[in-house]
């Protein structure tokens, strides 16, 4: 059994036999523990789950994103990824120059009514279409405005200026490697309450130098361990290798640092499903050569040897 993949399902197994019965904002409900940590060591294999099969190419694609500074779903649709559709459709039909029919509160009716989930999809897809062909529209309406890009890259100060706080982190570990200071941080109290659709949930991740090997750990305030944390923990071992390589420096570890750890209670079954599976051996990470995190593509990372069990399918509470 590989270790990486174990953390995780020892934290599954620890929420199931542990967890607290908690509401939460979806109103779906939760077993929930609050505090737990992960260590991944990126010397014996990319972390990717092999008990049941992650969608990587969707993992990377976003990070991309973030990397880039990029806050519009465009990119993100070019490279067939749907991941933050939503809050970008939420604007549109809350909008004057929406005329379809009525998709107040889709998130939910959508689950529950065949027919009105029909209606949903045909605008989805009207919508996303206009943001591909439409320059002007994705510039409306695709954008997100203070996500995870906007926060790492164009960090907004009270004076009115910008921090590109993931491209002086880097210059720190090249510069200045024992600092303690590398640290990226997406949590913004001024932005919260005001203008974030939904809250960042990787609040803050520090880098670390020894030995001529960089280490990241991640503070995540909340976790859906089950559809989320998987991405998670692949998308921060990705950043933390790439950044390595611009660095010239070997990997290090991952650590995952928890908050609000959770299993919804629409996921019970599927998360006891991927603990009668044997783990398989970790795929390899390949990354071409590149100048700068800042240029590469997604036609530069790919993943060896990765022979998952087959995906399980869940819910989003949304």
């Amino acid at each position: 059994m590989t270790t990486s993949e174990q953390a995780y399902l020892d934290l599954c197994k620890q929420v199931l036999m542990k967890g607290n019965e908690k509401d939460d904002r979806t109103n779906t409900g939760t077993l929930s523990i609050f505090g737990h940590q992960m260590r991944f060591d990126l010397s014996k294999g990319f972390p990717l789950l092999t008990t049941k099969k992650v969608p990587f190419r969707l993992i990377v694609s976003e990070l991309l994103w973030f990397i880039k500074g990029d806050t519009n779903i465009r990119y993100l649709l070019q490279h067939n990824n749907n991941i933050w559709n939503e809050w970008a459709f939420q604007k549109w039909i809350d909008s004057e120059d929406y005329n379809g029919p009525d998709m107040t509160n889709f998130g939910h009716r959508s689950l529950k009514d065949p027919s009105f989930k029909e209606q949903y999809e045909e605008q989805m897809k009207l919508f996303t279409d206009k943001i591909l062909k439409d320059e002007q529209f994705a510039d409306k309406y695709g954008d997100l405005g203070s996500v995870y890009g906007s926060q790492w890259r164009s960090w907004k100060t009270s004076k009115g200026e910008t921090i590109d706080q993931l491209k002086e982190v880097i210059t720190s570990i090249k510069e200045n490697p024992y600092s303690r200071r590398h640290i990226v941080t997406a949590w913004n109290p001024e932005d919260v309450p005001s203008n974030m659709a939904l809250p960042p949930c990787h609040t803050m991740f520090q880098f670390y130098v020894s030995d001529g090997k960089l280490s990241c750990q991640l503070y995540q305030r909340s976790g859906d361990i089950f559809l989320g944390v998987p991405f998670n923990i692949a998308s921060y071992a990705l950043l933390t290798c790439l950044i390595a390589k611009e660095c010239n420096l070997k990997q290090g570890e991952f650590i995952h640092t928890l908050g609000d750890a959770h299993i919804y209670s629409n996921h019970l079954d599927q998360v006891r499903t991927q603990l009668e599976r044997e783990p398989k051996p970790l795929p390899t990470l390949k990354l071409n050569d590149f100048s700068s995190v800042f240029n590469v593509e997604v036609g530069d990372i790919e993943i060896d040897n990765y022979n998952p069990h087959p995906a399980i399918k869940a819910p989003v509470a949304v």
